[in-house]
């Protein structure tokens, strides 16, 4: 299969094609119609509630205490929130024509980022190149730097290969992940098939096979395979912070399984399932994780992936200008 990075892409296509968006029987349009509906929904579809340890049940049976037949848009909003609230899933988001819930995790957890830091001449500066959502710059150490803050923007091969290109003379390669929320996991597969040499193993995914809490099917394997074009083989820092989540989460999880990359930072944001969607009778739309990701172990990786160096910002490193997480990866790399 030409520019083929992973033997399970055909496999997802298949399943989104067919799940995506997921037919639910009719319930009335009101606000009861609407509550059950959207917990029966969870209850059936939703792939983490067992591993979490969510009784669902208890939670419709309280929540459901606040509908009231002629409630507005507005409260029942609220309420169907609360209820949602409960999975602490970023990956799970309740939308109307005006509204749309979030579970912001990283609220809790050191920020371990500074863009004005990045931004300043010691790092990017204003002299740095840009190419496909990636903003780039070889440090004065002969560092390459990569600042990525999505993976939702097209990227194709030969992007990647004017990037690696860029970095030849390089000794070792920063790739900053932090604050990256995502975006399109074929993206993350295909900036890591960069890095390897050989197929290698970086996890399994399953998906819900009925109505049960642990319906699932057996375990799909996820392969990294290497690409055409330039691959990079010295060594790597991949830096992370909670903020790091979804599609950045992946990545990381296919990264820590060469042996040239060391993760640096703080535990990603995790986000491992892969969101479907469905429709409630009043038109609001429910987003939610379906199918469960693991790592080449089989250990959930939905709460985050531990770095292999932790470091927080130090803030008197932060007021003198110098990123702590960064300046540790340039001492790894030497």
């Amino acid at each position: 299969m030409r520019n083929r990075m992973i033997s399970w892409l055909l496999f997802l296509t298949c399943l989104s094609g067919l799940t995506a968006c997921i037919r639910e029987e009719e319930y009335t349009n009101d606000p009861i119609g609407n509550f059950d509906q959207l917990w029966k929904i969870i209850d059936e579809r939703y792939c983490f509630l067992d591993y979490k340890g969510i009784d669902w049940k208890k939670i419709g049976e309280r929540k459901r205490k606040f509908i009231e037949p002629e409630m507005d848009d507005r409260d029942l909003f609220q309420v169907l929130s609360d209820m949602l609230y409960e999975l602490q899933d970023g990956h799970v988001n309740l939308t109307s024509t005006d509204n749309q819930t979030h579970f912001d995790f990283w609220l809790d957890s050191p920020r371990n980022f500074s863009e004005a830091t990045i931004e300043s001449n010691y790092y990017l500066g204003q002299n740095y190149q840009q190419t496909a959502g990636f903003k780039y710059k070889i440090l004065n150490d002969k560092v390459g730097y990569i600042y990525y803050e999505k993976f939702s923007e097209g990227i194709d091969n030969n992007d990647l290969d004017r990037v690696f290109s860029y970095f030849s003379n390089c000794k070792g390669l920063i790739i900053d992940v932090r604050q990256n929320s995502g975006g399109n996991a074929t993206n993350s597969a295909k900036i890591a098939s960069r890095f390897t040499e050989k197929k290698i193993l970086t996890g399994y995914i399953c998906h819900k096979t009925g109505p049960g809490h642990n319906d699932f099917s057996e375990p799909y394997a996820i392969y990294l395979e290497p690409a055409k074009g330039i691959r990079w083989q010295k060594k790597v820092a991949v830096l992370t912070n909670r903020h790091s989540y979804s599609a950045t989460n992946d990545f990381v999880n296919h990264m820590r399984c060469l042996p040239n990359v060391t993760i640096v930072g703080d535990k990603t944001g995790g986000g491992s399932g892969m969101p479907f969607s469905s429709e409630l009778p009043n038109g609001w739309t429910i987003r939610f994780s379906a199918s469960p990701h693991f790592d080449k172990n089989m250990n959930h990786i939905e709460w985050g992936i531990n770095p292999d160096v932790k470091v927080d910002i130090n803030y008197k490193d932060e007021a003198n200008g110098f990123d702590t997480i960064i300046e540790e990866a340039r001492k790894l790399l030497k």
